[in-house]
């Protein structure tokens, strides 16, 4: 039998000998682990240099792209020298449609905030932009919203022909009486690129669905972007306008009353309309008086007052005027239209500016495909509609 002391030595020495051979393990073990650090490092450092290297070429693909288009396109003597370079053109897609109260172009107000109780909807295309691209935007009280002036009757000439687009450069304006104006000066839709600017107040969003109030924006709209409105920049202290444009009341018309016949119209009309913005007849019916305290007839229509078929009333542009002086007729004997949510509104209007709506009656075939008001009354919280 070994001695106590013998025992104990070797039990030290077989403990060391462990220890020595953990320590050798771990550190074989460390560096092979520091060594598949450096590979994935290595690899980390050539895929970054991959992708910026492909970068560099599609920048250098899209330049040349540019350059060889701003070639092909026709140019003319005295629009750009020889050795321009800009581009000829951008491609641009919608991201988006406005889904407007407003189904024509007559009757949507000139400027945005005009008509508060104005609601749209601006849908997102899913397969474009995502629904977290809209993420954050609801902290805003406002935003501005670029758009295609999708229904100009020029859009053809102007894109495909644009040498022969023969683009005024002055239009009239409904505050200067049928006055020109530089195309440049104004908001008319006839612009060399017919792209519109809109802000408009947030009221909630949902999905890839924006609800908007007090816009200018015709159902169907291609919205090109949506940016935050930012007071400390987009508001501009001290900035100054003409003085024509300063006129108050230029376009205010002098009452607006509702016909009996209409009171008791409406609300026969209300309860066929589907997905309405509006949360009542009595609703909408104070859009209707928002809509016409402003006079909506174009240049030519109140110089010389003539009726306007439904074909015509949907197509036609509010702001144009006709280069022929009239002198101003009887008002009582024309019946215009209003489109509405779906309904057609009828009025008319004296030669004092006093306005009487007559009726209302459904329009044919007409779908709203939208969020209704019931599916945004959960998102609005507080806030009234």
């Amino acid at each position: 039998m070994a001695p106590p002391r013998s025992l104990a030595g070797a039990a030290i020495a077989a403990a060391a000998a462990a220890i020595v051979l953990s320590c050798l393990f771990y550190r074989r073990k460390c560096a092979r682990l520091a060594a598949r650090v450096r590979e994935v490092e290595a690899s980390l450092v050539a895929a970054a240099e991959k992708v910026a290297a492909e970068r560099r070429g599609r920048v250098r693909a899209q330049q040349s792209l540019r350059r060889a288009l701003s070639q092909q396109e026709p140019r003319s003597d005295e629009a750009r020298p020889a050795k321009a370079t800009a581009p000829a053109s951008y491609p641009l897609a919608p991201i988006g449609t406005v889904q407007s109260c407003f189904s024509t172009r007559n009757g949507t107000p000139r400027q945005p905030l005009v008509v508060t109780l104005a609601r749209a909807t601006v849908a997102l295309d899913p397969a474009r932009v995502p629904a977290a691209a809209l993420e954050g935007l609801a902290s805003y009280s406002h935003c501005w919203i670029l758009y295609v002036f999708h229904l100009n009757t020029d859009l053809d000439k102007l894109w495909k022909d644009p040498a022969r687009s023969k683009l005024k450069a002055k239009v009239r304006v409904p505050r200067l009486k049928g006055g020109k104006m530089g195309v440049l000066a104004t908001r008319s839709p006839h612009r060399p690129n017919p792209i519109g600017l809109s802000v408009a107040k947030v009221e909630a969003v949902d999905g890839h669905a924006l609800l908007l109030s007090g816009v200018d924006l015709v159902d169907g709209t291609p919205v090109l972007d949506i940016k935050p409105y930012l007071p400390y920049s987009d508001s501009v202290k001290g900035a100054a306008v003409p003085n024509w444009l300063e006129v108050d009341g230029a376009l205010a018309v002098e009452s607006v009353h509702f016909s009996e016949h209409f009171i008791s119209a409406l609300p026969t009309c209300w309860m066929h309309v589907k997905q309405s913005l509006y949360a009542s007849a009595d609703e909408f019916q104070d859009l209707i008086k928002q809509v016409l305290s402003w006079d909506i007839r174009s240049i030519s229509q109140r110089t010389r007052p003539h009726q306007v078929s439904m074909e015509a009333d949907a197509n036609g542009h509010c702001g144009e005027g006709t280069d022929d002086d009239h002198s101003d007729a009887g008002h009582c004997g024309v019946v215009y239209h209003l489109h509405l949510e779906g309904i057609d509104v009828s009025y008319r209007i004296d030669q004092g500016s006093n306005i009487v709506v007559e009726d209302a009656a459904l329009l044919p075939d007409v779908v709203q495909k939208r969020h209704g008001y019931l599916a945004w009354r959960d998102k609005l919280g507080s806030s009234v509609l």
